[in-house]
């Protein structure tokens, strides 16, 4: 009898690509598009393993309803496992995930953000598409010569460090484990938060979220920081205070914001919600200042990385069947 995976959360996407690897695998299959959660754990009975994403909620009470169930593996289809009870999955569900799927689909789309903010590409195209050929407003900088301050320096930072680099920017960084062959290799320097804070021109975060960093950008680190900074957050939502940074952008000590990821993100992100009002406060304060970007948690999209997290998924799920190590392993 085939193996059984439930996957939730699903989009089209996501069936098209696994469809397709599951191929080289011949896995059975069920997708749902409900997230996980306390309401439809009861779709994990008869299955094998469950496959979740960002938005699914795997805490201590459906943890013990899919081991009750009978499911031996949760596979996390994204790098990310803070909406997974790990304590709770240490008593008989092992769980897997996907620790690098394109670092480089990232570190990119983290540009993108820094140059649409600083050269206001979305109000140039909103202008132009209504007649208005102005320049006035869309004044940026050379991005030549000023610093980028980089919390966290893993894969995606230092992918996206060497692109900065290559503007001809100055690189500060922070990491808890500096890597510093590789500072000597990009001419960066490593420094404390604090002086990171005080000199970067752009603040960007790629350090995962911890309850150190929770908020780690929030009213007492923003004072710190030069004034008219842009912060660009790629990473998890939670690691920055919402209501501080639009204090921040309201008195102008923020001068731009490039946001793929928020701390409620779960409501809103890869839905449609163009017909409801957004009954979120904060979100939508978020989205009415035209010197902040807001996505729904999309630097990741590109065909390579849906590729290589179908890839990577099944294969965890097979090695695991197969007893041999696994790799991508998370342990509390």
């Amino acid at each position: 009898m085939a193996y059984t995976i439930a996957f939730f959360g699903t989009k089209p996407y996501d069936e098209s690509s696994f469809n397709d690897k599951n191929k080289e695998f011949g896995f059975e299959i069920r997708y749902y598009k409900g997230h996980l959660n306390k309401n439809n754990v009861l779709l994990t009975q008869g299955v094998d393993a469950v496959c979740i994403f960002v938005n699914d909620v795997a805490d201590a009470e459906v943890i013990r309803v899919m081991a009750a169930n009978g499911v031996k593996l949760l596979a996390l289809r994204c790098a990310g496992f803070n909406n997974v009870d790990l304590n709770a999955a240490a008593a008989g569900i092992t769980v897997v995930r996907v620790p690098a799927y394109s670092p480089y689909a990232v570190a990119e789309y983290t540009v993108a953000l820094m140059l649409s903010l600083n050269r206001k590409i979305p109000r140039a195209s909103w202008r132009t598409k209504d007649g208005n050929f102005s320049l006035h407003g869309l004044m940026g900088f050379d991005m030549h010569g000023k610093t980028a301050g980089i919390i966290g320096t893993g894969k995606i930072a230092k992918i996206l460090i060497h692109i900065l680099k290559g503007f001809g920017m100055n690189v500060l960084a922070y990491d808890l484990y500096p890597d510093y062959n590789f500072a000597r290799q990009e001419q960066i320097v490593y420094t404390s938060l604090d002086e990171l804070y005080h000199n970067s021109d752009i603040i960007s975060l790629h350090c995962p979220l911890t309850e150190e960093t929770k908020y780690l950008i929030n009213d007492y680190s923003i004072s710190k920081m030069k004034d008219g900074v842009m912060i660009i957050n790629t990473g998890r939502g939670q690691l920055i205070h919402t209501n501080a940074l639009i204090e921040g952008l309201k008195n102008k000590k923020i001068g731009s914001a490039g946001l793929d990821v928020y701390e409620e993100e779960s409501e809103y992100f890869y839905e449609d919600q163009s017909d409801r009002i957004i009954d979120d406060d904060v979100l939508a304060r978020l989205l009415s200042f035209n010197n902040v970007i807001v996505t729904s948690h999309q630097a990741f999209f590109t065909h390579e990385a849906m590729e290589n997290i179908a890839a990577t998924t099944l294969q965890n799920i097979k090695d695991f069947i197969n007893h041999k190590p696994l790799l991508n392993e998370v342990k509390k």
